[in-house]
């Protein structure tokens, strides 16, 4: 069954082939391509477990904005794309300030988690400054709807807040969708 091949090289050794017809090479063939395949498995989906996370948050909101029809909220575009993200100006305000990704806000803020309205963070009348480009996507999308002065209620679906990583700093627990209450106090270009 073994075929001797004679190496050119070296003239006085030989070689012993196993597979010596096209049948066997073609079963070596198959018995690997099996053995490849079946180390393929269904593995992790970021996108779709993001996907149906985004379900989860849009239900939540949905449910909470039908019990409060008071709260009269707008969802906000991003582009012509609808977010997960809502937004009632409570004190409205006059200006012409323009929103950069580099324009300094500052703020004073309450963060509640939307479902047991759980305070989680706040200012405590210090008036932290932010980069408008390095904070929440909620925020950059929600803050620049007021002008200094205002104050705005932003409600978030945990992707456009902090996601699905705990933050046991604050004790907000992943995928949680958070209530912001924000007043502009000063804009900075």
């Amino acid at each position: 069954m073994l075929k001797n091949v004679k190496l050119l090289v070296l003239p006085y050794k030989t070689i012993n082939l196993p597979f010596e017809n096209r049948m066997n090479r073609i079963l070596l063939l198959l018995f690997l391509s099996v053995v490849c395949l079946s180390a393929c498995k269904k593995g992790y989906d970021p996108i779709a477990e993001e996907r149906k996370q985004a379900d989860i948050d849009d239900k939540i909101i949905q449910d909470y904005l039908t019990a409060n029809p008071a709260l009269d909220a707008i969802r906000i575009d991003s582009a012509g794309i609808a977010t997960g993200v809502y937004y009632v100006v409570l004190v409205p305000s006059t200006g012409n300030a323009l929103f950069t990704n580099s324009t300094t806000i500052t703020i004073d803020y309450t963060a509640k988690k939307l479902l047991t309205g759980e305070v989680f963070a706040n200012t405590n009348k210090f008036h932290p400054s932010f980069i408008l480009g390095a904070v929440l996507r909620a925020w950059k999308l929600g803050i620049p709807k007021i002008q200094k002065g205002g104050k705005i209620r932003i409600i978030a679906a945990s992707r456009y807040a902090y996601g699905p990583y705990d933050q046991p700093d604050i004790n907000l627990p992943a995928n949680s969708v958070v209530d912001f209450e924000i007043e502009l106090l000063d804009v900075t270009n």
